[in-house]
C-alpha cells in the first residue's frame, strides 16, 4: 500500500508542470524563465536553430547572382534581400540561445552536419528567373509556413517571426515582380520564367515536411501550441494560393494531376518524390556539398573579425567594471560581466556568412 502511495505522489504534476499545461491550454506564450519539459526544450531548440541554419545557407544561391542581376535596381533589392536573410538567422539563433544552447555550438552543429536545414537551398539556381522562382515559390512557402509561426508558444520565438514574415513578404513580392516581367517579356524570357518554376514547383511543396503519416515531430509540436497547422494542411494552403497566382503570371505548374476538386473545395494535387527529398535531406542534393563547404569557408575567414569583437567586448566590460568599483569602492577587487563578453561574441558569429 505504502508503495502505490508512493508511485501516485511521484506521478502527481508539480506546480511548474501544471503552470506549463496552464500556459499552454491558455494559449498563452511560454517565455525563457518559466520551466518547461526538457522535451519541448529540445524540440524547440531543434525547430529554430534549423530554422536559424536554413536562413543562413539560403543567402548562398541568391547571393551569388548579386553581381549578375540584370539592372542596377534588380542588384539593390536583392542584397536587400539577402541581408535581411542574415538578419533573419540572428533572430533566430538568439531566440535559441534563450533555450540555453550557446550559439557557438549551434554553429558547430551546422559546420560538422549534425544539423539539418531545408532542403531546398540545396538545389542550384542556374538562371536569374531562379531568383524569381525562388521569391515567389520558396518565399512564398515560407510565409505559409511561418504566419502560424507567429502565434507559436514559445515567446521569443513567435516575436522573432513577426518581423521576420513582414520582410519576407517583400521578398516574395520581388520574386513574383521577376517572374511577372519574365513571362510578359520575349518567348524566351517566358520561357526562361517557366523553366525556373518547373525546377523549384516540388522541392517548394517539399519544404512543408513529409506527409504527416511519416513526420515524427509534426503533432506533438502541434499539441504543444509551436505549430498550429499539420505538414499537409500548409502544403494544401500552399498549393490553394499559388494556383490563381500562376495563372496571373501566365505560366503553369507542371502537376498533370492539378485540378480543382468541388467537392473537397481544394485543388487536388500530384504525388511528390519523397524519395529524392530524403536523399537531398541526407546530404546527396546538387549542392549539399558546395553550401557547406562554402559556410565553412565562410566561417573560417570571419574568424579573426569574432576574435576582434570578443576582445573590444572584453575591454568594454573590463573598463566598465574599474570605473565602477572605483567609485564603489576603491580598494574593491575587479570582476569581468560574463554576460557581456558573451553579448560581443554572439554579435560576431555570422560574421563572413554571406561568402
Amino acid at each position: 500500500m505504502t508503495e502505490q502511495t508512493t508511485s501516485a505522489e511521484q506521478a502527481e504534476p508539480t506546480a511548474e508542470q501544471q503552470h506549463f499545461e496552464h500556459l499552454i491550454s491558455e494559449d498563452s506564450r511560454v517565455e525563457p524563465r518559466d520551466w518547461m519539459p526538457e522535451a519541448y526544450r529540445k524540440s524547440l531548440t531543434r525547430q529554430v536553430s534549423q530554422h536559424a541554419h536554413s536562413e543562413i545557407i539560403g543567402m548562398q544561391p541568391e547571393a551569388n547572382w548579386i553581381t549578375r542581376a540584370p539592372s542596377l535596381k534588380r542588384k539593390a533589392v536583392l542584397m536587400a534581400k539577402v541581408q535581411d536573410e542574415a538578419g533573419h538567422g540572428l533572430y533566430l539563433y538568439s531566440a535559441a540561445e534563450t533555450l540555453g544552447t550557446p550559439r557557438s555550438v549551434l554553429n558547430e552543429q551546422l559546420l560538422s552536419g549534425k544539423a539539418k536545414y531545408s532542403s531546398i537551398f540545396n538545389y542550384p539556381a542556374r538562371t536569374w528567373a531562379d531568383m524569381g522562382a525562388i521569391g515567389w515559390l520558396v518565399d512564398g512557402a515560407a510565409i505559409c509556413n511561418q504566419v502560424p509561426l507567429c502565434r507559436a508558444s514559445y515567446g521569443p520565438y513567435g516575436r522573432a517571426m513577426v518581423r521576420i514574415c513582414k520582410e519576407e513578404s517583400f521578398h516574395q513580392r520581388q520574386g513574383w515582380e521577376i517572374l511577372y516581367e519574365l513571362s510578359h517579356g520575349t518567348e524566351a524570357q517566358k520561357q526562361m520564367a517557366q523553366d525556373a518554376v518547373n525546377r523549384f514547383y516540388g522541392p517548394a511543396l517539399q519544404m512543408f515536411g513529409p506527409p504527416d503519416a511519416d513526420s515524427p515531430n509534426s503533432q506533438q509540436s502541434m499539441q504543444w501550441n509551436i505549430k498550429r497547422f499539420s505538414n499537409d494542411e500548409l502544403r494544401q494552403r500552399f498549393v490553394d494560393m499559388i494556383v490563381p497566382q500562376a495563372e496571373a503570371l501566365g505560366l503553369t505548374l507542371p502537376d498533370p494531376d492539378l485540378k480543382w476538386n468541388e467537392a473537397r473545395g481544394h485543388y487536388d494535387y500530384g504525388q511528390l518524390d519523397w524519395n529524392e527529398f530524403m536523399s537531398v535531406i541526407k546530404g546527396s542534393g546538387p549542392c549539399n556539398v558546395q553550401r557547406m563547404k562554402r559556410r565553412r569557408e565562410a566561417h573560417a575567414n570571419g574568424a579573426w573579425v569574432r576574435e576582434a569583437a570578443e576582445a573590444y567586448a572584453q575591454r568594454q566590460a573590463r573598463q566598465a567594471a574599474e570605473a565602477e568599483a572605483a567609485t564603489s569602492s576603491p580598494e574593491a577587487g575587479v570582476e569581468i560581466d560574463e554576460t557581456t563578453v558573451v553579448a560581443g561574441r554572439g554579435s560576431a558569429e555570422l560574421i563572413g556568412a554571406r561568402a
